[in-house]
C-alpha cells in the first residue's frame, strides 16, 4: 500500500466512491468525507498529501475550507485540487484564487484522472 495519502471530499456518494476506487486502485491511501466539517476532523487526525476537493458543498463550501487551510501553516502546503462540476468561465480562476493548486472537473474523465492525480503529486514534490 502506497504511503501517499489522498482525501476525497465530495457530498456525491456516487462521486466519492468512483474517484475513491480508481485512486485506491493506483495503490494510493484513500481517505473520504463528505462534507467540510469531516474533511477538517480527518486533515487534523491525518493530513493527506492531497485534496480532491468538491467545491459545491452541505454547510462550509470547498472553497472556503481551501482558503482556512491554505490560511494555516500547519496546512498550507496540502495539495488542493478542485473536483467540480462548476466549469462555466472564470470558475477555474475563482478555484485558484482561493488557494486551489489545480482544476479538475466533473464528470470526471476515468481515463485521465490517475495521470492527473499523479501529475499534481509530482508537482507537489518538486515544490518541496
Amino acid at each position: 500500500m502506497s504511503e501517499i495519502a489522498i482525501l476525497v471530499v465530495d457530498d456525491n456518494p456516487t462521486n466519492l466512491k468512483l474517484v475513491s476506487d480508481i485512486l485506491e486502485f493506483d495503490g494510493y491511501r484513500i481517505l473520504k468525507a463528505s462534507d467540510a466539517e469531516e474533511a477538517q476532523e480527518i486533515i487534523r487526525s491525518s493530513p493527506p498529501h492531497l485534496i480532491l476537493m468538491d467545491i459545491a458543498l452541505p454547510g462550509m463550501d470547498g472553497l472556503t475550507l481551501t482558503r482556512r487551510l491554505k490560511e494555516d501553516e500547519a496546512t498550507r502546503g496540502i495539495v488542493i485540487v478542485a473536483l467540480t462540476a462548476f466549469a462555466m468561465k472564470g470558475d477555474d480562476d475563482k478555484a485558484k484564487l482561493a488557494g486551489c493548486d489545480g482544476y479538475i472537473t466533473k464528470p470526471i474523465d476515468t481515463r485521465k484522472l490517475s495521470k492527473l492525480v499523479a501529475g499534481y503529486l509530482l508537482h507537489a514534490r518538486a515544490q518541496v
